[in-house]
């Protein structure tokens, strides 16, 4: 009981000092800091994917891709569990028998119609030339008769000899008429054939090549390996029910788990930091036991916003060194890029550096209660420091939070103002 009524006492005389103390003794205490000279790293830290860097594609057939079969789309209706690992040759997945079977029930169909068009152009352009034939010798044999009549004629007044002679010149026109129109009608009805006979022929390449479809509907592993889900066009991984198209037609991969990459994107503010060759150590969230080295071997040139957000992001990919059993595409990675490695160089906290639109400055702590505004010129930063060029010293004291009296404080080291502002015009003018 005692102990608790001391306590109470203890917090009662607390507050009153807290209260009856002036406030302008309060307001005096700050935060503090120095500015310190050493080695000098800039990481930029970011949460990617493993993937490979090389994999087979396990697709659809290539059978589907011919021009005669009208299917530009198939579903899986039935895939192995993801992770199985698979011989060459090996089933992987089936694709939707029911829609190849109304295609092929419908080609036959066409190609049962198609042959019979043939026949029945065949049979038409019989019975059409042999009706023609037969014209044509009957104008020849009348041809004769009135040549007979003309020769009968000889002894017949002008008139009649005349008539007759105009009777076989009419029935020469007529004879060398119902030739050329024979010769026309032949080749009008030969073409008619042909036409009928390709049609059949394409119907039956149809038919032919979606037999051959039929035959490969149950997709096979083109080579050992891990079977790894694609994804599909809505980016979600494929699985029993998914429907393939010829222009995205990845079904899954047999990725190559010897040669691993980590795809991460990193955010438009420390993109500019980012280089091709800079050295990164790659985690596996999986493993936190395990870390690998890595390298920057691709930066985007183009950002991308981020779905449901307004911050634009860069594509990064990093090239993991070594193997290791348990890596598996998918993992997520932690990857801590160096870039900036300086051996000696002097920095100070963030919190220590304040900014208005055109410099950065310090708060100086030169006494009790006797403070300069110092303007800065920062170089690199890392995730907790900054490296100042100019405009600090090893040791000097610095606040980390602004004292009341900021506003009435003069700058201090305009001319590094005026150095910083030179060296931004004369980086203008040389672009």
């Amino acid at each position: 009981m005692n102990k608790r009524i001391y306590f109470s006492l203890a917090i009662i005389v607390i507050l009153a000092l807290f209260f009856l103390l002036p406030s302008s003794n309060n307001s005096d205490i700050y935060l503090t800091t120095k500015i310190k000279k050493g080695k000098f790293i800039s990481e930029v830290y970011a949460t990617g994917q493993l993937q490979t860097e090389n994999s087979e594609l396990i697709v659809l057939p290539k059978e589907m891709s011919s021009r005669n079969i009208d299917l530009y789309e198939i579903k899986i209706t039935h895939i192995i569990e993801e992770g199985t690992v698979v011989d060459s040759g090996s089933y992987v997945a089936t694709l939707d028998h029911a829609a190849v079977e109304e295609l092929k029930t419908k080609a036959n169909d066409d190609l049962e119609t198609a042959l019979n068009a043939y026949e029945d152009a065949k049979i038409d352009t019989n019975l059409n030339l042999s009706t023609l034939r037969d014209e044509l010798l009957n104008a020849d044999v009348d041809l004769e008769e009135k040549k007979l009549i003309l020769e009968q004629s000889v002894y017949e007044s002008p008139a009649v000899k005349r008539q007759s002679k105009l009777d076989v010149e009419r029935s020469q026109r007529d004879l060398e008429q119902k030739k050329r129109n024979y010769t026309l009608k032949q080749k009008q009805d030969e073409y008619k054939v042909y036409r009928a006979y390709e049609k059949v022929k394409n119907k039956q390449n149809k038919v032919d090549d979606i037999n051959k479809l039929f035959k490969v509907l149950d997709v096979k592993a083109p080579k050992p390996g891990l079977v790894i889900y694609s994804f599909d066009r809505f980016g979600k991984k494929i699985k029993a029910g998914s429907t393939i198209s010829r222009w995205r037609s990845k079904i899954a991969e047999l990725p190559d788990l010897s040669s691993m990459i980590s795809k991460t994107f990193i955010n438009e503010i420390d993109i500019s930091k980012i280089k091709v060759g800079q050295k990164v150590k790659v985690g596996i969230d999986a493993f936190p036991e395990k870390s690998f080295d890595g390298e920057v071997v691709t930066v985007a040139n183009i950002g991308q916003v981020i779905p449901n957000g307004d911050a634009k992001v860069f594509e990064v990919t990093i090239k993991v060194h070594g193997t290791d059993k348990d890596l598996r595409p998918a993992m997520t990675t932690s990857n801590v890029i160096k870039t900036a490695s300086l051996e000696e160089t002097l920095y100070a906290p963030i919190e220590a550096v304040f900014n208005n639109d055109s410099l950065s400055y310090v708060f100086v702590k030169e006494g009790a209660g006797d403070y300069r505004k110092q303007i800065i010129q920062t170089g690199i930063t890392n995730e907790n420091h900054v490296q100042i060029l100019k405009g600090g010293t090893e040791g000097t004291v610095l606040l980390l939070n602004e004292p009341n009296v900021s506003e009435d404080l003069p700058f201090e080291g305009i001319d590094i103002y005026q150095q910083i502002s030179a060296e931004k015009d004369s980086t203008n003018v040389n672009k």
